[in-house]
């Protein structure tokens, strides 16, 4: 099975999807929509000119550059249908790819410019994601966003209202935006209280900045996964420190190379990384911004980096085994994963 083995099966492989943005999972046509509803006017009429609005390509520059595409998605996300309709959507998108398990991710804080709450964005993309959980059978949890641009404050208030939907459909928080220019020291306060608070957290790190970074997210911030990592290796100390302490690594292919978090395929590690004994598990980051889809992520790894049908099952059970899931529904998220890799010959 291993020397002959066909693509098709990378579709048929059960995934997860830990490292998944809302705001960068919304359809063109969903746009569309949305800003009739909404009375937004759109700068094209096509769904087709829309997407160059929405989606980067490879003339992008820089983390900054690929940020900048949510300034224009985020603009139709600012009520509560929105809200439901986008999240129900992405568990959509996640069972077409075979995905049984996901986390969402999404900054309650830029949601509220129509006069929602944190809390109550918090609570009708949780409503949208369990709608799409009856219709599609794939478990899904929300992490709150903290953004580094915004105030202690701002993102203390994200952490309360996390904290009203713990075990009630929200996972974990995070902190995200531009890496480069907020350091994350400058949080600790703010995940000080999570940790009060009883919330697990993951952190954006050694993406735009360097492993110091993730250093930082784990013994400071309390960190228990790393989003993308990618500079990890810059620093040997640190990189033997996340194996020690088995911390995961996020990791997203097609948007880290978008971003400019690695210079080219060549200089990816993911190779690397799982060869070292790291725990790195494969997501997408932002399908419609990177025009991706976890399939497509899993299909890098096996053409340009040569990993084998066998090697790609662990890191999908990697993603089972880091996912903010309680010690129960992860064995039965596992034995599910175990039943379906025999009926496609995993072994």
């Amino acid at each position: 099975m291993e020397t002959n083995w066909s693509g098709d099966l990378l579709q048929q492989l059960p995934k997860v999807d830990l490292h998944l943005h809302l705001d960068g999972c919304v359809n063109p046509g969903t746009v569309m929509e949305l800003a009739r509803e909404q009375g937004i006017e759109l700068p094209v009429s096509t769904k087709e000119l829309l997407l160059p609005y929405m989606q980067v390509d490879e003339t992008c520059s820089s983390l900054a550059e690929y940020l900048s595409k949510f300034e224009f998605t985020t603009r139709f996300m600012q009520t509560a249908k929105a809200l439901e309709r986008v999240a129900y959507e992405v568990v959509e998108q996640a069972a077409a790819h075979n995905c049984l398990y996901i986390e969402v991710r999404f900054a309650p804080q830029l949601h509220r410019s129509n006069g929602l709450s944190a809390e109550e964005s918090i609570h009708h993309v949780i409503e949208g994601l369990r709608r799409g959980e009856r219709q599609f059978k794939v478990k899904a949890r929300v992490i709150a966003i903290c953004m580094r641009n915004h105030s202690i404050q701002d993102n203390l208030e994200v952490i309360e209202a996390a904290a009203a939907y713990i075990g009630k459909g929200l996972a974990a928080v995070d902190l995200a935006g531009d890496e480069a220019s907020f350091r994350p020291e400058l949080f600790r306060e703010v995940f000080a209280l999570s940790h009060k608070r009883g919330i697990p957290v993951t952190i954006h790190a050694g993406e735009a900045a360097g492993a110091d970074n993730i250093k930082e997210a784990v013994n400071n911030l309390g960190a228990r996964r790393i989003g993308h990592g990618v500079r990890l290796k810059e620093d040997t100390a640190i990189l033997h420190m996340v194996i020690q302490q088995e911390i995961p690594l996020e990791m997203c292919p097609i948007s880290n190379i978008q971003t400019k978090a690695v210079s080219c395929w060549d200089a990816y590690p993911v190779r690397e990384y799982f060869d070292k004994g790291i725990k790195i598990t494969v997501n997408t980051d932002n399908p419609i911004v990177s025009g991706t889809d976890i399939t497509k992520e899993y299909r890098v790894l096996k053409e340009r980096f040569g990993f084998t049908l066998r090697e790609l099952s662990t890191l999908v059970i990697n993603g089972v085994e880091s996912g903010f899931l309680e010690d129960r529904e992860k064995a039965s998220l596992k034995q599910e994963m175990d039943i379906r890799f025999r009926a496609i010959g995993v072994y």
